[in-house]
Formats: C-alpha cells, sequence, structure tokens
C-alpha cells in the first residue's frame, strides 16, 4: 500500500541542515544557502524511451540515471547541488519492490554528491515505469553558466569522450558536478552545456543560443572505446566518429572559454585538481554555421545529429 511504501521511504531519507522543513509534509521548505542564487532544473524518464529494464539495466540503476542526469544539468550551469526532489509513477504489479529498488540507486548517488532528498510524490497505473527528478542547486550571484554566453575566438573544451554509451554508459552516469566546480573557481567559462542528447546535437544549441557559429577538428575529437565497439556489432554501419557525434546520453560537459583559459585548463588535465580528459574541439565563430575539418584539412557543414522526441 502507499502509505506503507510512503513511510518506509520517509523512514530511509536523513535529515538535513538545508531542510527547513523535510520530506512528509505537504511541502519541504529549503534554506537557501546564504548569498547564493537557486538553480532548478527537472528530468522525467519514462521505461521503453529512456530505459529498457532487464539484464543488466537494473530498477537500481534507473535510480542512478534519473537523479544523475538531472544532477548533469546543474554542473552544466556551473552549480553545486543541493537538493532533489523525486517523483514516480510505479506500475501496479510489483510497484513497492520496484520503489524501493529506485530508492536504493537513487539514495546511493545522492549521498556521494551530497544532496539531500527534500520530498516528491508516488503514484501507480498499468503502464510503465515512470520517474521524475527536479533538482536544486546554487550557485554565486551572476556566475551560472549559461549557453547564449559563447563569443568569436573561445575554444570548445569538452570533458571525457563520446560515443557507444548505449553499451552502460547511459545508466551508469557520472555526473561532472564535482569537476565544474573546480572550473568554475578557478577558470573563465563564457558558456556551457551538457551532452543528453548528442555532442553535435548539443554543440549546435550552445551556439544557437549564443548567435555563433564554431569550427570543429574531427581529428581531436575524443572518442570513447565503446563507440568503436559498437561500430563494430553485426549491422551498424556507422563509424566510430558518427557514433560520437551523434550518440547522445554522453553526460560530458562542452565549454566555452577564452583561448587562455582553455589551454590552461586542458593542461591541468589529468592532474589532481581534475582527474579527467579534457579536450579542445574547435573554435567559436562569428558565422553562423557548424564546419566540421577532417584530419586532411578538408572544411565541410556539420549537420548536428542526436535524439530528438517525436511528438
Amino acid at each position: 500500500m502507499e502509505t506503507e511504501f510512503v513511510n518506509w521511504l520517509l523512514s530511509g531519507i536523513p535529515a538535513d541542515p538545508r531542510l527547513e522543513v523535510g520530506p512528509g509534509d505537504d511541502a519541504a521548505v529549503l534554506r537557501p544557502p546564504p548569498l547564493r542564487r537557486t538553480v532548478i532544473t527537472v528530468d522525467m524518464l519514462s521505461e521503453g524511451v529512456d530505459f529498457l529494464l532487464g539484464g543488466n539495466s537494473t530498477v537500481e540503476a534507473v535510480g542512478h540515471k534519473a537523479l544523475a542526469v538531472s544532477l548533469s544539468d546543474l554542473a552544466a550551469m556551473g552549480s553545486r547541488p543541493e537538493a532533489a526532489f523525486v517523483a514516480v509513477c510505479l506500475p501496479r504489479h510489483g510497484g513497492d519492490a520496484s520503489g524501493r529498488k529506485l530508492f536504493a540507486g537513487i539514495v546511493t548517488l545522492a549521498e556521494k554528491y551530497g544532496v539531500t532528498i527534500a520530498g516528491g510524490d508516488t503514484n501507480s497505473w498499468d503502464g510503465p515505469l515512470v520517474i521524475s527528478v527536479t533538482a536544486v542547486g546554487s550557485v554565486l550571484p551572476g556566475k551560472a553558466w549559461r549557453r547564449d554566453g559563447a563569443r568569436p575566438g573561445d575554444l570548445l573544451v569538452v570533458t571525457g569522450a563520446f560515443g557507444g554509451s548505449f553499451l552502460g554508459r547511459h545508466l551508469a552516469v557520472t555526473p561532472r558536478c564535482r569537476e565544474a566546480l573546480v572550473i568554475a573557481e578557478q577558470f573563465t567559462v563564457h558558456a556551457a552545456i551538457d551532452v543528453s542528447d548528442g555532442l553535435s546535437l548539443d554543440l549546435s544549441r550552445l551556439l544557437s543560443a549564443s548567435g555563433m557559429g564554431a569550427t570543429i577538428n574531427l581529428s581531436t575529437l575524443p572518442i570513447h572505446a565503446d563507440a568503436v565497439t559498437m561500430s563494430r556489432q553485426p549491422g551498424d554501419s556507422r563509424t566510430p566518429l558518427e557514433h560520437a557525434l551523434g550518440d547522445g546520453e554522453d553526460f560530458e560537459l562542452i565549454l566555452a572559454m577564452p583561448p587562455e583559459a582553455a589551454n590552461q585548463l586542458v593542461a591541468a588535465s589529468g592532474t589532481s585538481m581534475l582527474n579527467l580528459p579534457l579536450t579542445i574541439i574547435g573554435e567559436v565563430t562569428a558565422d553562423q554555421r557548424l564546419i566540421a575539418i577532417d584530419a586532411d584539412g578538408t572544411a565541410k557543414p556539420l549537420k548536428p545529429q542526436g535524439f530528438l522526441h517525436e511528438f
């Protein structure tokens, strides 16, 4: 029954000083960190669209991902994670067990990143599992990263590597929250976005918001080993590069930065300060086109590729 399940949930959520009124009331009351702005994002995941249960795709892994993708949005704003609200629509059959497993995946990640679960909602129906997470972060006034600040001459820096995420990384998401906070504190970032739908597609969104274009050096693009593996699967006609540009679900960051800051940041890659691969993949241009440069120097338009929901 819902009452027993909700009581079980509430018993597993520790008290947190950021909550003046915690979960269990009609609404939560947050204590915003002093002299900081509030950042809010929401993501919804649906079984059959965003994940398929079975094999390594466990309900716990779905819970992890549901929170992780929202934390990735907070990272793309250069903000510090604070709290999360979780709403679930559980299948009537086996919903109690699924809900407990979801909570296990969520709370483990929340503890890792210092996020307090502030509340949410539960429901049941005859359809598949649906989960929505609203994440709350904080940032210093005027310091939130945005998509619309890229400038001509900025260099484009990416974290990690791309492509082939559906071999498992699409569920085992590592939000770049900690890295984003280090970068925000020490380097100038003019614009940022996280890669959820596809590297080329999300880059085009950043550029469109900024009214800019870019040239991308395909030879420098960091391609994940999973992209190579996927390209070798029977019936897959795409190259590793095509996977890297369009697969999505990488949840890495794209940063538009002044050249000096970008070069300093990349130089810090792999150090104790930033133990993370960082790569310069191109340059922002005033010409509002996205141009790809091949290894031989040939330039051609790059059509954004990635995942879009159909309505």
